[in-house]
């Protein structure tokens, strides 16, 4: 048996360990979000929007939010048959009421609109903006996923996903949520896919609603019943996280493609907190010769994710790795290149919460014209980013370095 002392002692040592970094971190993000009041994004550059042919179709990648969702909106709105869209964040502005609009006037002309968005994600969004007509089904993927089986860790993943696909025809699929700040505010990526790939978001998107619809609303909440082609086009893979099913192939993707590398890695995430493994994969890729440059926000919209990130960069920095760091305004986005062939798009950054907790999803591509296209958006993002020297590093005071260690043991859980 174990003493109350020795119970009064662990439970001191854990509060100490874990419970001091969460209220910094709750503190920081707290005084950061009241000091960012009324702040405004910096102008970045962008690139207009890129189409790439890619097999009996084409790929067109974008740089700028504003150009994305009137290529979306333009989508739905000349949808004859079906409009499938999923979101993490739809705010409920002016450009979120646009997207609301078009999905009812599609419906209103006899359109089939599926519409799935995170419960979570939209705590703050007003609930009438969360109303829609009988003649659009709804999936509001819950607060709470795990109902009763609170015991099953599997059930907690957040649908992270943003996937709109039109008439079996068109799909979009990247990083970007819905609203005006993301239009012009926020550096992010984007893509537009038609051809044979279109039918694999189409079936990431059904198998999403039928594994969690609500069999008890059988109007509005049917199972999605999925005719699909036999025909592949090998250039293009659709990877997904399925929590529910202990799915995480996304990270070994991005593993396989860093571990094969031979001249260059490219990688832009908004928010990086990779498990080790993931960082030696970078640091042996590094050591064998390889240009690992890696592009991160200098401050995201997350400020304790942020300093828990600089745990990584010593280590990072002596093996050879450069960093990044985008200024002015916030990158969201998620992508990677390789050798000037391989790619990836998506929802997943590089942490554990996306790479083995969420319901994500991120496209692959193998393809010369495309990888160098993602390449030129990665040198665009760079002329526009701080570059974070050893020197620079080493020179940073003692409160940022007591800090990035108080912090430290957050990084599992994020």
């Amino acid at each position: 048996m174990i003493s109350g002392t020795v119970w009064t002692w662990v439970r001191r040592t854990l509060l100490v360990v874990f419970g001091v970094p969460a209220a910094l971190a709750v503190v920081m993000s707290l005084v950061d979000g009241y000091r960012s009041r009324g702040r405004r994004a910096k102008p970045f550059p962008t690139l207009p929007p890129v189409r790439t042919p890619l097999g009996d179709g084409e790929v067109t990648t974008y740089t700028f939010g504003a150009d994305l969702y009137e290529d979306m909106l333009a989508a739905i709105e000349g949808a004859r048959t079906q409009v499938l869209l999923e979101t993490f964040i739809w705010k409920g502005d002016a450009l979120g009421e646009r997207f609301k609009q078009a999905l009812i006037d599609a419906a209103d002309r006899g359109v089939d609109v599926h519409v799935i968005y995170d419960g979570f994600a939209n705590l703050v969004v007003p609930k009438r903006f969360k109303r829609f007509p009988p003649t659009i089904k709804v999936l509001r993927f819950p607060l709470y996923p795990a109902g009763w089986r609170f015991f099953d860790i599997a059930r907690y993943g957040r649908d992270h996903r943003k996937i709109l696909v039109v008439d079996e025809k068109v799909g979009f699929v990247g990083g970007y949520n819905i609203g005006g700040l993301y239009a012009t505010e926020w550096r992010d990526t984007h893509i537009r896919i038609t051809g044979i790939g279109v039918w694999d978001l189409k079936r990431a998107f059904a198998d999403f609603w039928n594994l969690n619809r609500n069999k008890r609303q059988r109007e509005n909440q049917r199972p999605m019943l999925l005719e699909t082609t036999a025909e592949w086009e090998p250039r293009i893979r659709i990877h997904r996280n399925v929590p529910r099913l202990w799915m995480f192939p996304i990270r070994g993707v991005y593993l396989e493609a860093i571990n094969r590398a031979s001249e260059n890695i490219y990688l832009t995430t908004a928010y990086f907190l990779p498990d080790q493994d993931f960082v030696d994969a970078l640091k042996s890729a590094a050591g064998r010769g390889v240009d690992v440059r890696i592009l991160i926000p200098l401050k995201s919209n997350h400020v304790a994710t942020d300093w828990i990130a600089r745990g990584y960069f010593s280590q990072l920095l002596d093996a050879g790795v450069r960093i990044f760091r985008f200024s002015g305004a916030m990158i969201h986005a998620k992508t990677c290149t390789v050798d000037g062939s391989w790619a990836t798009v998506g929802t997943a950054n590089i942490d554990r919460i996306s790479l083995t907790g969420n319901y994500e999803i991120n496209v692959e591509i193998i393809d010369d014209d495309f990888a160098q296209v993602l390449e030129r958006v990665f040198a665009t993002d760079e002329s526009n980013s701080l570059e974070l020297t050893t020197g620079e590093w080493l020179a940073r005071d003692v409160h940022r370095k007591f800090t990035e260690i108080v912090l430290s043991p957050l990084r599992p859980f994020l």
